[in-house]
């Protein structure tokens, strides 16, 4: 029915229903139905239909755009009763002629604002759309209510509301920063992204006076600069303590000296010097001076006393000077001859433990130089100690749920990853695997739905990102991976996004399987260098080769090309098995278990020419440096 209409209870055979002065909204489909004994019958089904004036279903929207820049507009109406013809009005001029609806008028560029609308008839009458109005777009105006929200540990928050936005949306906004103690010149600018209509300045002086104003920017160019607001930091405690503490005894009186604090380490007005001082090991009563100096009574009495000294603002005192023994003038000189003998023999200690450390640790650089790796002995079994760095509590509240739909990436990489997102509570990340231009490679624990648990590695991208550009090269590499099916090529098991406080834009983490003996380059190390040698026939290094080129196969057959094959990008996943019948340090490759690992770029045919001999030469030579003595470039 065209809407809910009231049950009718009936006991004839027919019911009669009527509308009453019919309006447009009557329009619609009609049936009625009848229950008996619990069933339920429905009639067929009869169309109403109320002819009028025409119906919009499009109206002109309001237009932004460049000065002469064509643009379309469109109207579309529908009757009954039919045809519907649609004629246009710009700037209170006709265009053209009427036209079937829909209508598409094509307007070759203006450049002053116009107002247009359109006109829908049939033979019932005509009806007028809204009217619409072609914008320039301008420069934005400038910001307006620039304010302070807070200032607390050398941290200022701003916020500002945007002025008009010249009929574009605003992309970034500029604050300018200016202390007024400093002379000014170019300042430099800091670009923020909005909204929101925040910023954080960070790093700024205490009890400094500090000058900010903002501009925006949308698509024609940057708006004028607010007007300048005027702040003042908060005090803090002296960064530094008083130097070179010095003393004057004689019977009559103590005098202490000290160099004044500089602006910049008092961190807010001076209120007083705090002098602290112990005698026989007791403290005794602070004394608070305005200058840098102090004259006390009684010379005698200060004898074998310690003294310090600290700067105090009205927030607190800052850090103490290193105390200073009141001793008679001739036996200051021995104390000083003393301490120096002491000091000369500490200095020999140190720098003979310096040498030492230096040597030990220049010996083992040159190893790591030599090789590319810190050796550990590789055992019959490889033991991992875990650290959790990061967990995330799945029984709390997420403050932010993480989905791909705010990133700013296309639709078709997002519905590709839809199925492999991984909620960021389901991760519990643990140490360092490695470390590249991309970023690093954690270990971490996976928790499945089923609340089973597995150790997998995560790709972590590099934090320094500032567009969703930086996010969805990341995660195409991602949707590359998922359609990876091979045996020598790891498989993609999901993205997730690690969410930042104060930050806009997450981090995004590649999950791929945890291969627990590490890359072929340190396993054809250790079989040289490791604690525990062992052979390698040219048979099981040939098999390495294959494993590796029948990888670069199947991504060759996907138009795929590896940028970085190299050894160290080879990962072994099968596990050690022990040779029946031979020594202990007798050890082998069960199976060929070299598999492809994505963690570069696809990119040049060139490049992977260039990588393929050299991890063939690695494999032949158990993993020789081939460029041992020449610089890269070479």
């Amino acid at each position: 029915m065209a809407a809910l209409l009231p049950t009718i209870p009936c006991s004839n055979e027919h019911v009669t229903f009527s509308v009453k002065s019919v309006q447009q909204q009557d329009a619609g489909q009609y049936w009625c139905e009848v229950e008996f004994h619990g069933l339920t019958f429905s009639s067929e089904r009869a169309w109403i239909t109320v002819e009028g004036v025409p119906h919009f279903l499009l109206e002109p929207h309001d237009v932004a755009t460049f000065p002469n820049k064509p643009f379309n507009i469109t109207c579309a109406a529908v009757g009954p009763p039919e045809p519907v013809e649609v004629l246009w009005w710009v700037g209170g001029v006709q265009k053209g002629v009427s036209r079937p609806s829909p209508s598409v008028l094509y307007v070759p560029g203006v450049n002053s604002s116009v107002k247009f609308y359109c006109e829908a008839k049939n033979a019932r009458g005509i009806s007028v759309s809204r009217t619409g109005t072609v914008h320039i777009k301008v420069l934005p105006a400038a910001p307006v209510e620039l304010q302070v929200l807070s200032m607390m540990n050398n941290n200022v928050t701003l916020s500002w509301r945007p002025g008009f936005t010249g009929h574009s949306e605003l992309s970034t906004c500029i604050v300018q920063v200016w202390r007024r103690a400093v002379r000014r010149g170019d300042l430099p600018q800091q670009r923020v992204l909005v909204p929101p209509h925040l910023h954080v300045l960070s790093g700024v002086r205490s009890h400094s006076n500090y000058s900010v104003r903002v501009a925006c920017v949308n698509e024609v160019g940057a708006s004028p600069f607010s007007p300048w607001l005027h702040l003042q930091t908060p005090e803090a405690v002296p960064s530094a303590a008083p130097r070179n503490l010095t003393f004057d005894l004689s019977e009559q009186q103590l005098g202490l000296n000290w160099a004044e604090l500089q602006e910049e380490e008092l961190q807010g007005k001076l209120l007083a010097y705090k002098v602290q001082w112990t005698l026989g090991g007791e403290p005794q009563e602070p004394l608070l001076f305005k200058e840098n100096r102090a004259h006390l009574t009684g010379g005698g009495r200060f004898f074998n006393a310690s003294f310090q000294v600290s700067g105090c603002t009205s927030v607190g005192c800052g850090p103490w000077s290193p105390p200073v023994v009141v001793l008679p003038a001739a036996v200051q000189v021995q104390v000083q001859r003393s301490h120096m003998w002491v000091g000369v023999l500490l200095g020999l200690f140190v720098a003979t433990v310096a040498a030492l450390l230096l040597l030990a640790v220049a010996h083992r650089r040159g190893k790591e130089t030599q090789f590319g790796w810190v050796f550990d002995s590789p055992g019959p079994q490889n033991s991992v100690s875990f650290t959790a760095a990061r967990s995330f509590n799945r029984n709390c509240a997420e403050t932010h749920k993480s989905t791909l739909d705010n990133l700013g990436i296309n639709n078709d990489l997002k519905n590709k990853l839809q199925d492999v997102l991984i909620p960021e509570r389901q991760l519990t990340l643990g140490h360092m695997l490695g470390k590249g231009e991309f970023g690093s490679v954690r270990e971490a624990f996976l928790k499945t739905e089923d609340t089973s648990i597995h150790k997998v590695a995560v790709k972590v991208l590099k934090s320094d990102i500032t567009s969703s550009g930086d996010i969805e090269q990341c995660l195409k590499e991602a949707a590359y991976m998922k359609d990876f099916h091979h045996p020598n090529v790891i498989q993609l098991i999901g993205v997730s996004l690690h969410r930042r406080p104060g930050q806009r834009l997450p981090i995004p983490m590649v999950v791929l399987p945890f291969m627990k003996h590490g890359d072929l380059h340190t396993f054809l190390l250790l079989s040289r260098l490791g604690e525990t040698p062992f052979d390698l026939s040219l048979q099981t290094l040939v098999q390495f080769m294959l494993d590796v080129s029948r990888g670069m196969n199947y991504l060759s057959s996907r138009n795929i090309i590896h940028r970085d094959l190299a050894a160290r990008n080879c990962i072994g996943s099968v596990p050690w098995q022990r040779r029946a019948g031979a020594e202990e340090r007798d050890w082998l490759m069960a199976a060929s278990g070299a598999a492809l690992a994505i963690g570069g770029d696809y990119s040049s045919h060139d490049s992977t020419l260039l990588t393929l001999p050299v991890r063939k030469f690695h494999l032949v030579t158990i993993a020789v440096p081939p460029s041992e003595g020449f610089l890269l470039a070479q």
